[in-house]
């Protein structure tokens, strides 16, 4: 008797599989991933994590040392004075700190705490569960929570206008790779960090949500991906996969100026990918070379939506932000932009890139916006014809006369004729191989990352918990889906 339990219960296990694989692949169609809107939040749950580097003895003698706001620091730039956002720039040194102590590694999570309270009753999971629901049965593939003590900062590697950057990696006890939010598995990521008080005392709640939501609705072979995103009680987190290659920023101040074949390459990826923005209503709003990494192929990826902003066809934009050797005319003009901005911030980088700087220079802000309204640029005499017309097109003052400004949109940047080499459908599913490759020697190596940032303690400021901040970050949680589910 016991022997014949035996062979059906092993006779069934194939069958049950099937059934299982069978209610699955039936129930994809169904497939929901939370929202953020859809989210809830109890602040009091929130992730504690308040001094994630560790205590600052400066913080403990002085009560203003809590006031250090490193998110107010100049932008990665080495050579431009000009970045800013809003009316005027944020210059403010930031403090050093000892690194973090591994034991004040803590954390709960809110955001999924509420969702599993609020969908208890539907038998969702919050915190990027994902649900396949419809009659009778429901599978559920429940993703672990992630939070800043699931990641070992390895070094610095970036600062910009919102937050720091750092090169991670996921403890193999979280996952080591992924999880849900998948990932090639070696467990390297970057993580952005920025200060919930600083982000709202300089009013950038918007500008932090948006980047985040953004970042969950692009996925593109040209665009860095986001992987989680979380909080805690004082700071909020981006988790994206680390580009390896540096910034293109790097390699053209090593290089000088790129060939127009190079910059070909690099400018049609952009293109490809500022498409993608567009027809989904997204506007960059902050293309330059400290914003575009390059992979170990060679390939570039657009990377900083902190400015990005989502603009319908019909909507005009009146802020007054971005890097000012790229902003176009129709922005310092405060005249009201849309996607036409980026376009000119494309023929900007082109100049760039093949003369070595940007076409509009001066060391006096003031000077340099009317330079850029007033002025018309040189051509660089030593480029093709086919270049100096597109660089006509895309730098022309009037948005409605440049070029992807017409109905067909980017398509007229892809059809001119310095891009007739170009097969678009190849170059979009990366069968192009580009032939100048940056120097890596592993997924986690950072030598085309300047030594200014890698070489910088691992530390950061302490901060204090804002009072609105459950109004403000409201379901910033999120977990990229696994890539087999998208898989079609």
């Amino acid at each position: 008797m016991n022997e014949n339990n035996t062979l059906s219960s092993s006779s069934a296990a194939p069958f049950q599989k099937k059934a299982f694989h069978s209610i699955l692949a039936s129930r994809l169609t169904h497939l929901q991933i939370p929202s953020s809107a859809a989210a809830a939040e109890d602040p009091s749950q929130d992730f504690e994590f308040s001094d994630f580097f560790g205590p600052s003895a400066a913080a403990s003698s002085s009560p203003s040392s809590s006031s250090s706001l490193f998110l107010r620091d100049p932008p990665v730039i080495h050579n431009r004075s000009h970045s800013f956002v809003g009316p005027s720039p944020r210059v403010t040194l930031s403090r050093s700190l000892p690194p973090f102590e591994p034991d004040e590694l803590y954390y709960s999570s809110s955001d999924d705490a509420a969702n599993r309270d609020s969908n208890h009753e539907s038998g969702e999971k919050g915190g990027g569960g994902i649900a396949c629901g419809g009659g009778g049965d429901s599978i559920v593939e429940e993703v672990k929570k992630v939070g800043p003590g699931d990641f070992e900062i390895m070094r610095m590697i970036g600062k910009g206008a919102f937050g720091k950057v750092f090169q991670v990696r996921m403890k193999a006890e979280s996952g080591g790779g992924g999880g849900g939010g998948g990932g090639d598995g070696d467990g390297i990521f970057a993580m952005k960090v920025m200060r919930k008080d600083t982000i709202i005392k300089n009013k950038h709640v918007d500008y932090m949500r948006a980047e985040r939501d953004i970042l969950t609705k692009v996925v593109h072979p040209f665009i860095v991906q986001l992987r989680y995103s979380f909080q805690t009680k004082s700071k909020l987190y981006l988790i994206l996969d680390f580009i390896n290659g540096g910034h293109l920023f790097y390699h053209l101040y090593r290089q000088g100026i790129f060939s127009e074949e190079q910059a070909r390459v690099y400018t049609s990826e952009i293109v490809s990918a500022v498409s993608h923005l567009h027809e989904r209503g997204i506007v960059h709003r902050d293309l330059k070379p400290e914003n575009i990494l390059m992979d170990a192929d060679g390939h570039v990826m657009l990377t900083d939506f902190g400015l990005a902003k989502e603009i319908d066809e019909s909507s005009r934009s009146n802020s007054l932000c971005g890097t000012t050797e790229y902003m176009a005319p129709e922005i310092l003009l405060s005249k009201g932009h849309n996607k036409n901005a980026d376009w000119w911030s494309v023929g900007i980088l082109l100049y760039e890139m093949l003369s070595g700087k940007p076409p509009y220079t001066n060391a006096n802000r003031k000077k340099l916006q009317e330079k850029i309204i007033n002025e018309n640029f040189k051509l660089p005499p030593r480029l093709t014809n086919e270049a100096h017309s597109l660089l006509k097109g895309l730098l022309q003052k009037d948005p409605l006369k440049r070029l992807g400004s017409g109905p067909k949109g980017a398509d007229e940047i892809k059809s001119h004729k310095w891009f007739k080499t170009v097969n678009w459908k190849r170059l979009e599913t990366r069968e192009a191989c580009p032939k100048f490759r940056p120097d890596v020697t592993g997924k986690d190596c950072t030598a085309n990352f300047d030594k200014c940032w890698t070489t910088m303690p691992l530390d950061d400021s302490p901060a204090s918990t804002p009072t609105t901040a459950e109004e403000h970050f409201h379901g910033y949680t999120y977990v990229a889906p696994n890539p087999w589910l998208s898989s079609k």
